[in-house]
C-alpha cells in the first residue's frame, strides 16, 4: 500500500512544483531578501487556498489544493506590492480565473501570471515586478535550473522551456550584436532567476499551454518575439509576463489548427505521453 501511493505520489508533477516552488520561497525568507515578506507569502497561500474550496463548492467540484498551492508560492515569489492585502487579492483573482474564464473545459491564462497582469495595469503605482529581483548568480539559476528539470521531467513539458529559452536567448545575444555589446551583457541577463521561474513554472504550465509539440514551438517563440518587442522597443519591464497573458488566447486557436492529446494531471501520472 505505501508503495502504491508512494508511486502515484512521486508520478504526480504537481507535488514535484509544489516541493520546488516551497524551497524557493524558503530561500526567498530565510536566506536572500528579495523584497518578499512573511505576511505576504500567507496571505496569497491563504487567499488562494479558500477561493479554491469556495469556488470548488460552488461549482461542485471537487476539491483539490495543489493548484492554488502552486499558485499561491508562484505569486509569493513574483509579485511586489506596496500592501500586503494585495497578495491575498491577487491569489483570489489568480484562482477565481480558473474557474471563470475557460473554454471548452480549458482555463485560457495561467492562473499566477493573469493576477499578475491585471494588478500591474490595474494598480501600476502600487505593484511591480522586476525581471532583476533575485539577482543573477549562477550557484541560484542552477538551482532553479535543478528543481525545474525535476517538474518538466515529470510533466513532460521540458520541450517548450527549451524553445523560449533558446529564442529568448538568440534574441538577447543578436540584440548585443547588432549593439556591439560585450556577449557577457545577455548572458548575464540569461542568469536571471525571475526568468527562470517564468520559463520552467509559468510558460511551461502543462494546462494552459498548446497540446501539440509544434504547437508550443509556435508559441514559445511568438512570448519571447511579443516580449522582446515590449521590453526593448517600448520598455515595459514586465515584458514576458504581459506577452504571456496576451498571447495565451492563441492556444485555443493553436489546439485548434494543430490538434494533440489534451494534458491531464492524470494520464501524465501514470506516464503517457502528451
Amino acid at each position: 500500500m505505501f508503495r502504491l501511493f508512494a508511486g502515484r505520489f512521486l508520478r504526480d508533477a504537481r507535488h514535484y512544483q509544489i516541493a520546488a516552488l516551497s524551497t524557493l520561497v524558503v530561500f526567498n525568507l530565510g536566506w536572500i531578501d528579495f523584497g518578499a515578506r512573511p505576511a505576504n507569502t500567507v496571505l496569497a497561500l491563504a487567499a488562494a487556498l479558500l477561493t479554491q474550496i469556495v469556488c470548488s463548492r460552488l461549482t461542485g467540484v471537487p476539491i483539490d489544493l495543489r493548484s492554488p498551492l502552486i499558485t499561491g508560492l508562484s505569486l509569493s515569489l513574483l509579485l511586489r506590492a506596496d500592501e500586503p492585502w494585495i497578495h491575498a487579492l491577487a491569489g483570489v483573482i489568480a484562482i477565481g480565473s480558473k474557474f471563470v474564464l475557460r473554454v471548452d473545459g480549458k482555463h485560457i491564462w495561467n492562473p499566477a501570471g493573469f493576477a499578475i497582469v491585471v494588478l500591474l495595469f490595474a494598480a501600476p503605482d502600487h505593484v511591480w515586478i522586476s525581471p532583476g529581483q533575485w539577482g543573477a548568480s549562477v550557484w541560484f539559476a542552477a538551482l532553479v535550473s535543478f528543481l525545474a528539470f525535476m517538474v518538466l521531467n515529470a510533466a513532460r513539458r521540458g520541450d517548450i522551456a527549451i524553445f523560449f529559452l533558446a529564442a529568448h536567448g538568440a534574441l538577447l545575444i543578436a540584440r548585443a550584436l547588432w549593439l556591439g555589446d560585450p556577449l557577457a551583457i545577455p548572458l548575464h541577463q540569461l542568469q536571471s532567476g525571475s526568468l527562470l521561474i517564468f520559463t520552467f513554472f509559468m510558460i511551461s504550465d502543462p494546462r494552459t499551454s498548446p497540446d501539440s509539440r509544434l504547437g508550443r514551438f509556435l508559441f514559445a517563440l511568438a512570448v519571447a518575439l511579443l516580449a522582446h518587442r515590449l521590453a526593448f522597443f517600448w520598455q515595459m519591464r514586465p515584458a514576458l509576463y504581459v506577452a504571456l497573458i496576451a498571447l495565451s488566447p492563441f492556444i485555443l486557436l493553436l489546439d485548434k489548427i494543430l490538434p494533440a492529446e489534451r494534458f491531464a494531471w492524470t494520464t501524465a501520472a501514470q506516464g503517457v505521453s502528451r
